[in-house]
């Protein structure tokens, strides 16, 4: 994955599992995801070494993951959405026909 989907993928799958984290868990995803600090910045910040923070981020990807893998929400989500927007699209292209 590119840094930029793997940072999409991580933020949506965060913003429906984040609750599912511990708050220093929160706090590095916050930092590195949404701040956009540098693991180095993270570890000076929290007094540890740069792979502490690297290993925690891993983590907090895989149990985001693995929620996903297990619940499905988001895959689910999209699914939803796609279906919206195929419907929506439906109803444009009868209205228009409507009107001639």
């Amino acid at each position: 994955m590119s840094r930029t989907k793997d940072y999409l993928h991580y933020n949506n799958l965060f913003d429906i599992y984040g609750n599912l984290l511990n708050e220093r868990e929160k706090e590095i995803f916050h930092l590195f995801y949404e701040e956009d600090y540098s693991m180095q910045e993270i570890a000076n910040q929290r007094s540890v070494s740069k792979s502490a923070i690297g290993t925690t981020i891993k983590t907090i990807n895989k149990k985001l993951d693995d929620y996903e893998k297990k619940l499905n929400f988001f895959q689910k989500e999209q699914k939803y959405l796609d279906m919206i927007a195929f419907l929506q699209n439906k109803i444009k292209k009868c209205q228009k026909y409507e009107k001639k």
